[in-house]
């Protein structure tokens, strides 16, 4: 049963990844063409989803907006990872005032009201930001922002590891330096990382999808699951028009599936 999940939801994800990948090339229309003689159109021949209150296709922004979300979430994430590998490598070294200064700093951010913080950096932005720059800017922050849970995890396994029985048996043997860390104590390393990967790539596309409900995600007109959601904070357009509710489906049936595979993953550990 496990197993037939996992394969449901890799072949969900990878369908869902697909149609991102390709979306100038299945989307109907460019995602910022308005036909202004259609605006609020119903679901049809012409409009697959219909369009939204200025005419534009709502089919062709949901595939542009996962384009976006499902790119740039996992980008950000690796920044974070990256980040943290780095950070938690003199904090847990045996240098006893690098580690206080490095677990100092990771408790500070740890204490640190993010989603506050981005708030108040976007809202600094002014209001002619070009849509690309304010994505990148949206992921970059939470890339630059989120290393502190990953670095205190790595910082732990990176002082267990040093004190495993295969590294000391390493040492005996006369290995020393990068072979000891690159041969014997990274493919272990590796694992966690991965794991701290998956962990982030939903956390940061909740993390875009609410700030985004607030508008201070991604800037119109580029689309993304954050700024598509804002209509549903009128009740009236989605009682009108109930195919609006598309975006957040897509992105339940996301982190459904993400979460499946790391209930997976965590059961196969």
């Amino acid at each position: 049963m496990k197993s037939t999940a996992r394969k449901l939801a890799l072949a969900i994800l990878l369908a869902v990844a697909l149609c991102a990948l390709f979306a100038p090339q299945i989307a109907p229309f460019p995602y910022d063409q308005q036909f202004r003689d259609a605006p609020h159109a119903a679901p049809g021949g012409r409009f697959l989803m219909g369009t939204d209150d200025i005419g534009r296709d709502r089919l062709s922004r949901l595939l542009y907006a996962t384009r976006v979300s499902l790119l740039l979430a996992p980008s950000a994430a690796l920044v974070s990872v990256l980040l943290a590998l780095l950070i938690s490598i003199p904090g847990a070294s045996r240098w006893r005032a690098s580690a206080h200064a490095i677990s100092g700093l990771t408790s500070i951010c740890l204490s640190l009201p993010w989603l506050f913080l981005f708030i108040i950096l976007r809202a600094e932005l002014p209001l002619n930001t070009a849509p690309l720059a304010s994505a990148l800017l949206t992921f970059g922050l939470m890339g630059i922002a989120g290393w502190a849970w990953p670095a205190r995890v790595f910082t732990a396994s990176i002082r267990e590891i040093r004190q495993s029985g295969w590294i000391l048996q390493a040492r005996a043997a006369g290995l020393r330096g990068w072979r000891i860390a690159l041969v014997h104590g990274w493919p272990h390393l590796r694992q966690i990382a991965a794991a701290q990967f998956r962990i982030l790539v939903p956390a940061y596309i909740l993390s875009e999808a609410s700030l985004g409900l607030l508008g201070l995600g991604v800037a119109d007109p580029l689309p993304s699951w954050g700024n598509l959601l804002q209509e549903l904070q009128h009740p009236d357009t989605v009682r009108s028009n109930p195919w609006v509710l598309a975006p957040l489906g897509l992105l339940i049936t996301v982190m459904v599936c993400l979460e499946s595979l790391q209930a997976s993953g965590k059961a196969a550990v």
